[in-house]
């Protein structure tokens, strides 16, 4: 049972990676509405930039065995700050139910670590 524990969170921990990796360009790239969405939420104009350097590092620290739960840690605290600002501003929940996925694979992953 331990390794198929092991196996499954690997596999999540690369499925955060992954999406983390995306979510980091998407904000680096701050194309569409990225700029316009931290700008109206009373963010710095710089601070996507911010947001996908640090998504980025966490996708790369969730890809090394000996860097995981630090890369878990980011992104849960990524993920804070993200529902914060998403649930601060009353976005609709199309704009937030993102985020709680993000979450929940995340939590799953922590939660089989063990």
């Amino acid at each position: 049972m331990a390794w198929h524990s092991a196996s499954l969170e690997s596999i999540l921990a690369m499925i955060v990676a992954v999406l983390f990796a995306v979510a980091g360009v998407v904000n680096l790239a701050g194309l569409g509405a990225v700029k316009r969405d931290f700008a109206r939420w009373g963010y710095p104009a710089w601070f996507h930039l911010l947001c996908g350097a640090l998504e980025l590092l966490s996708a790369a620290l969730l890809f090394g065995q000996q860097t995981r739960v630090l890369g878990l840690t980011l992104a849960g605290a990524i993920l804070v700050a993200a529902l914060f600002t998403l649930l601060r501003n009353r976005e609709p929940f199309g704009h937030v139910a993102p985020a709680l996925v993000f979450s929940a694979l995340v939590v799953v992953t922590v939660a089989l670590r063990g």
